[in-house]
């Protein structure tokens, strides 16, 4: 879970991304807040969220606008 919360890191020196070995995942977890990180990337999900189109879903969702109705009953069948 660790691994997603913070993400891949950018090698410096070839410029590729990799994923963070067990030391840098560890390093990165007792160095860092795990709250300031989530909630960083939780504001940015809402500012990727906020530029969307007003027609796309995400957005009248985070805006309490959703539209239109949920069809009556269950799934369908196939």
């Amino acid at each position: 879970m660790l691994r997603k919360i913070f993400g891949p890191k950018k090698d410096e020196v070839t410029g590729e991304w990799k994923s963070i070995n067990e030391e840098e995942l560890y390093s990165l977890y007792f160095s860092q807040n795990i709250f300031q990180v989530i909630k960083s990337r939780r504001i940015g999900w809402v500012g990727l969220v906020a530029r969307m189109g007003d027609r796309r879903s995400a957005c009248r969702v985070l805006l309490g606008r959703p539209e239109g109705k949920r069809p009556l009953g269950g799934p369908r069948h196939r």
